[in-house]
């Protein structure tokens, strides 16, 4: 009777442990990883390209001149060109400065920038052309150019036909306001014009002045528009 006794218990002992094995092991294959707090996740990368935005923008120039870009390109700071977090390279976009109505097209070819708070590094060229030089930052509009836009070559006021360099002495939201740019400039050059660009948003004007076949002629051209403050971009169509 004694040893029937022994053997339930040594029995019942055996399937106790046997269950809490099993539930312990259970528990362990269910149970998440214990996370670290100092454990750093990066953000997955947005299902939709942002094709507006606002913020603040800055430059770079000088100490990254002649240096390979993200995208492989040798960075030239007198491009028109900038830097971006998350955009396409090889994206274009308007840029339009905020505080004064100035606008320009870059293409983005590189990364960054990597200051918090700030959306958009332009190039030394970009910046000028924005009148942010200066001042270094700027409260800017980003706007992805769409492939209209980029195929939108029409002319709105009797733009020359060939050519295949032009200055480019302002962009506007406005039209009123490019026309009577042009009409000023009418009167002491020739051949200004106004080309139309269209955005996702909007479109903008810009007054152009000219046709040279080389860029050296068109570099003579533009001193002329800067000696009397006209703050230029010598651009190829």
């Amino acid at each position: 009777m004694l040893k029937e006794i022994i053997k339930l218990f040594t029995l019942q002992k055996i399937i106790l442990i046997l269950i809490t094995f099993i539930f312990i092991f259970y528990g362990c294959g269910r149970s998440k990883p214990p996370v670290k707090k100092d454990t750093f996740y990066l953000p997955p990368p947005p299902k939709k390209m942002v094709k507006v935005q606002e913020g603040i923008a800055s430059w770079y120039g000088p100490g990254f001149h002649g240096k390979p870009t993200s995208c492989g390109e040798i960075y030239n700071m007198y491009q028109m060109t900038a830097a971006h977090k998350t955009l396409p390279l090889g994206t274009k976009v308007m840029v339009t400065n905020l505080e004064n109505g100035r606008s320009v097209e870059v293409t983005i070819n590189d990364r960054g920038p990597f200051v918090k708070g700030r959306i958009i590094d332009l190039s030394y060229a970009a910046a000028k052309q924005l009148g942010i030089i200066g001042k270094g930052t700027a409260k800017v509009r980003i706007e992805v150019l769409s492939k209209e836009a980029l195929l939108m070559r029409k002319d709105l006021f009797s733009a020359p036909k060939q050519k295949e360099f032009t200055i480019q002495v302002a962009s506007f939201i406005e039209q009123r306001n490019a026309i009577k740019l042009k009409n000023d400039l009418s009167k002491n050059f020739k051949n200004v014009y106004i080309i139309p660009l269209l955005t996702s948003q909007r479109i903008f004007y810009r007054v152009r002045v000219g046709k040279f076949r080389t860029r050296d002629e068109a570099v003579k051209f533009a001193k002329r528009l800067t000696i009397i403050g006209y703050d230029v971009l010598i651009t190829s169509r």
